[in-house]
């Protein structure tokens, strides 16, 4: 099987890759999956996408954002109240699952996450932000 152009460069999606290309196009120092974060009931591990160390924020990419995920990021919130995760959907207008008139970004806020679509907003890394 053919690798895509995300995966050749160390990305699992061209949402991430794009992400990746638009903060170093913007100078911004990012790590990639480079923490990992233990969360219970069940002991598991939770690797946030893009970590920003000059300005400790996690940034979660997501374009399916299933129930699993929800409950992950949940538990992560719960679990770490102190670490600053924000969400990048890929289409925040999503519902979260057939039927429901709940967005992923409706969900987002409903959870107090800080989130975006698309990208990575300017003002979660620039020095004010």
């Amino acid at each position: 099987m053919k690798k895509s152009s995300a995966q050749k460069a160390g990305y699992r999606s061209a949402f991430e890759l794009n992400l990746a290309k638009s903060l170093a196009n913007n100078n911004v120092s990012f790590e990639y999956e480079s923490e990992k974060l233990s969360y219970v009931p069940k002991p598991r591990v939770y690797t946030p996408d893009f970590y920003l160390p000059d300005h400790s924020v996690y940034i979660e990419a997501k374009g399916y954002f299933d129930k699993s995920d929800r409950v992950k990021m949940q538990l992560i919130k719960e679990q770490y109240p102190d670490l600053d995760i924000r969400i990048v959907f890929l289409n925040a207008r999503n519902k979260i699952y057939k039927g429901s008139k709940t967005s992923y970004g409706d969900w987002a806020t409903r959870h107090n996450f800080e989130w975006a679509e698309k990208n990575i907003p300017a003002d979660w890394y620039k020095e004010d932000g």
